[in-house]
Parts: structure tokens; C-alpha cells; sequence
């Protein structure tokens, strides 16, 4: 359940193919070399419990510094690759991380961080010279290669998006077990999504994030190859389903809206019998966009919500869906409850916020208590909300409507930007939108549609209008847009996240707001 009996029983065999370069790192080399850094950070003082920050793009190295932390006890913090040198000094700092690994592919801004983190005893870049950290190769290679005499189990501790305010540590206690015994997320991929040693997973978005990362790391403990994108692309992301005989992949719903708008040359023909499982999450998936990557791509479709924070899990496959359109599944972690704001629980299809409950507590926030309540049920501890709103059927499947905090409310009514972000995303003008509340003197609330349109098309008045009548056809007119602006591109990231936030600032006079 980690690289040490696959490099035993199969050391040549791929564990991670960069699907741009090609470069391979077989499981001999993924274990020799997560064994290697972990002694290294071991003769460094670091010992279990303590933190180690990694900071670099999609990577060949990514994973061995991972595996090196989870094989021995530590805790490892993969810091967002897009942030500026300040916040990731943040994450660095707050985490209190004692060793510090960074990319060259980013080294003027991996310099900058030790300029706002000098604490940090152990800085090593890989990749080539960064100013102020030593040579990752180098030290590797001056170690022994025989395993800790001792494995236990690290974890990983990630930090929430930020995107109201500095991010946020998501900490879960050391299990005390050995390595060997397994990842959490490897009983999840064998169970649910039949992972094992033939799997092929494609990874197509930023390693850094929890659920590419998780799920390459689950992979690769089952005795699969990785094939990790170092940056999605459309066209290169089927090229890699082909090429590789990809059999397992997870994306968001961007990615799929992408890969349908493009060129019937560029989607059709291609041999993609090889992929059984195609898992997405991390956003609702508009109805259409996923109606039509089903008959794209047979029903091989399955969706998942859950966050980082792992409070719960809710799943459903493609025939599950096809019955209930726009659920995000049935609890398989927790039970939901939907509650109002004073935490009264709800009727069956009454919307509120979606809460799971669980027998304790299974995760904070790290140096920050007030953060962490703020999730919890004002009566129930053990029930834990991540910010979203919706609704549960009779039969148990929960549709989400919205983030809470990116709510409407125009005239007294709510109104969910979600709903209407569905409705302009499947029109072939649009390559991707979001909808926000803007002032107005009358309404409190204005609804207002921020447009990225496909290359060639005008951002008039006309399209405008087109837009607009559009929208009329397919939801209430009390939810459309009053008014569209077009832009040449959104606030997201990669990971798919848009930054709503920074768009709702603008239009409010707000300044300072970070990216993070």
C-alpha cells in the first residue's frame, strides 16, 4: 500500500509518466528516493509530527518528497504553486514547517518566501540553483538508501482556498499506523472505483490540490501509473487518455465544458476504450455539460462531493445520475442534514445549509478554533458544514444550489448564481461565466453576468442581447441577468476554483483582496 513492496515485486514498472516530456520515474526510483529524503530530513533533527512545506509545479520529483513524509511520521503541506512569495510564506510560517523543498520551475519566488519565512532550518531545491536553499540532488545522494528503521504514517495537511480571507490548515490527528498499512484513500479507490495495479490514472489538473494529489498518491500505493499532465489542455488531456491507455481519471467541470467546445476534429476518432472510470468533483457539473459527456463518453461517468476537510462523501454513478439530473450522490461518509440559519434542521427538499454528521469531530483548522467552530452546528459539534447550500430528496440524494456565501438577494429573494451559471455555460458563445450580486439602489441586489466568450466572437451589445434572451428561455426571468459584461478571461485557477470573490470586490468598491 506503498512504493516499498511494488519496487520489490516491480521496480521497473512505471509509477509516474509526465504526459508532456514523457519522463518516467519507476517504482524502484519513486522508493529509493522517498527513502533517501526521508532519512535526510530524519539526520536533519526532523522528527514525527513535525511539518514540511513542498512548493513546486506538476513535477517528477512531487511525489518521492510526498512518500518521504508519509513514510515517516511527518506532516506535508503542498502549497498552492500560484500564490505570490508572501502568501506561500504564510502557509510555510503558519504550518510551522521545519523543512522547505521548492522547484526551480519557481525560484525567484521561491527566494522571495525565505525573505518573509527565514525560520525554516532545511531548504533544498530541486531542478537546479535557487538562491538560499541547497541542492536537493546533491543532499539525496549523500544519504544511505536503506529505509528508516522505524515508518510511520504522516499525513498530509493541506490549506483551504482563502478566498475570504488568509487560508487555512486542515489538520487531522497521526493514525500511529505503519505506512504499509495504507493511505486513508486507498480502501476508497479499490472499493468504489475498482483502482488496482493495471490502473492507469490521468491526472490533469495542479498536483498541489487535495484531490489530484490524494488520488495519484491512492494510485500509486495500489501498485498503478500515474500519467500527470503538467498543465491541462484539452487536446493533450485525450491525447494522454490514448496514448497511455488511460483507464482511470478525475476532472472538473471546466475541464469537461472545455473538451466539448472543441473542434469535431480534435474529439472524434480517437481510440478511448481503454478508460472505464472518469470521476469529477470539486463543483456541481451543469446538467447539460455532463448529459452530454455521458453520451460522449458512455457511462463511465462518477461524481463525488466532499472536501478537503473530510467531513463527508457524497457519490453517484452515471445510471444514479441519469435518474436524478444535477445530484451530486447519496452519503457514503456522514449523514446530511439540511439546516437553516439558526441550525433548525429542514423537511425533506427544504433548501438550507448542508451539514454531515459524523460520530466526532474529524478535522480542524490549525492555530485557529474560531474557524474551527464556525463549521459546526450551533448545537451539534460533530455536524460540520463546508459553506453549501442545498436540498436532499426523498430518496436521499442531495442537489446542491450554491455556496452560501455567494447567495443573491435581489428584491427579498434568494436567488442562486449556480442555476444560472448552468443555464449560459452550454451556449457555444461562452466559454466560461459567473454570476454575482452587484449594488442597486432598488433591488438591494442586482443580478450581473461576467462573460469569457470564444475566440472570434464580439463582446457587443448584440451578443449581449443574445445572451440575455437566452437566459429568459431557459430559467425565471426574475433570476436572469439585468446586464453582462464580457471579459477576456475569469479569476480561476487551474484546480478549476473561480475566485468569485475578486469579482464581487470590483464591483463593490472593495480593494486589497487577495488571491490566495
Amino acid at each position: 500500500m506503498y512504493p516499498g513492496p511494488w519496487a520489490e515485486s516491480h521496480p521497473d514498472k512505471p509509477a509516474l509518466i509526465m504526459a508532456g516530456s514523457g519522463e518516467t520515474v519507476s517504482f524502484g526510483e519513486l522508493n529509493d528516493r522517498s527513502i533517501r529524503v526521508a532519512r535526510l530530513l530524519q539526520e536533519a533533527g526532523l522528527q514525527v509530527g513535525d511539518h514540511v512545506s513542498l512548493f513546486a509545479e506538476n513535477h517528477p520529483r512531487y511525489f518521492e518528497v510526498i512518500w518521504a513524509c508519509l513514510r515517516s511520521g511527518l506532516y506535508v503541506t503542498a502549497v498552492n504553486r500560484y500564490l505570490t512569495d508572501e502568501e506561500a510564506a504564510y502557509i510555510v510560517t503558519d504550518s510551522t514547517s521545519r523543512a522547505l523543498i521548492v522547484s526551480a520551475g519557481l525560484g525567484e519566488t521561491a527566494a522571495g518566501i525565505l525573505d518573509h519565512a527565514p525560520g525554516v532550518e532545511v531548504r533544498l531545491a530541486f531542478g537546479g540553483h535557487v538562491d538560499g536553499y541547497d541542492a536537493y540532488e546533491d543532499a539525496i545522494a549523500a544519504v544511505s538508501g536503506d529505509p528508516l528503521d522505524a515508518e510511520p504514517l504522516g499525513e498530509m495537511m493541506l490549506y483551504s482556498s482563502g478566498t475570504t480571507g488568509r487560508p487555512k490548515g486542515i489538520k487531522r490527528p497521526l493514525s500511529g499506523s505503519h505506512v504499509g498499512d495504507g493511505i486513508g484513500i486507498v480502501a476508497l479507490l479499490a472499493g468504489l472505483f475498482q483502482f488496482d495495479a493495471e490502473t492507469v490514472y490521468l491526472s490533469p489538473a495542479p498536483i498541489y490540490h487535495s484531490a489530484p494529489l490524494a488520488y495519484s498518491l491512492g494510485a500509486q500505493g495500489l501498485g498503478g501509473t500515474v500519467v500527470m499532465l503538467e498543465k491541462f489542455d484539452a487536446v493533450g488531456a485525450l491525447d494522454a487518455i490514448e496514448r497511455h491507455g488511460v483507464t482511470h481519471s478525475q476532472w472538473v467541470p471546466t475541464m469537461f465544458s472545455r473538451m466539448l467546445k472543441l473542434p469535431d476534429d480534435q474529439r472524434t476518432g480517437r481510440d478511448l476504450s481503454s478508460h472505464r472510470v472518469a470521476i469529477h468533483a470539486a463543483a456541481p457539473c451543469p446538467v447539460d455539460v455532463k448529459r452530454q459527456m455521458i453520451d460522449w463518453w458512455g457511462p463511465i461517468i462518477h461524481e463525488y462531493y466532499a472536501g478537503t476537510e473530510a467531513n463527508g462523501l457524497t457519490y453517484l454513478d452515471s445510471e444514479a445520475w441519469l435518474a436524478h439530473p444535477g445530484s451530486v450522490g447519496q452519503a457514503l461518509l456522514g449523514t446530511i442534514r439540511i439546516c437553516d440559519d439558526e441550525g433548525n434542521e429542514l423537511p425533506t427538499g427544504a433548501t438550507g445549509l448542508v451539514y454531515f454528521e459524523r460520530d466526532e469531530m474529524p478535522f480542524s483548522y490549525h492555530n485557529d478554533t474560531d474557524k474551527t467552530a464556525s463549521v459546526q452546528h450551533p448545537t451539534q459539534p460533530t455536524w460540520t458544514a463546508l459553506g453549501d447550500v442545498g436540498h436532499v430528496d426523498e430518496e436521499g440524494f442531495l442537489y446542491l444550489t450554491d455556496r452560501a456565501t455567494f447567495m443573491i438577494i435581489s428584491g427579498g429573494v434568494n436567488i442562486y448564481p449556480q442555476e444560472i451559471e448552468d443555464a449560459l455555460i452550454v451556449h457555444p458563445k461562452v466559454v466560461d461565466v459567473a454570476v454575482i450580486g452587484v449594488p442597486d439602489q432598488e433591488m438591494g441586489e442586482a443580478v450581473k453576468a461576467v462573460v469569457q466568450l470564444a475566440d472570434g466572437v464580439d463582446g457587443g451589445d448584440e451578443t449581449e442581447r443574445e445572451l440575455l434572451a437566452y437566459c429568459r428561455e431557459h430559467i425565471a426571468h426574475y433570476k436572469c441577468p439585468r446586464s453582462i459584461d464580457f471579459r477576456d478571461e475569469l479569476p480561476r485557477l487551474p484546480t478549476g476554483k473561480l475566485y468569485k470573490r475578486l469579482l464581487k470586490d470590483e464591483y463593490w468598491g472593495k480593494e486589497g483582496s487577495r488571491i490566495v
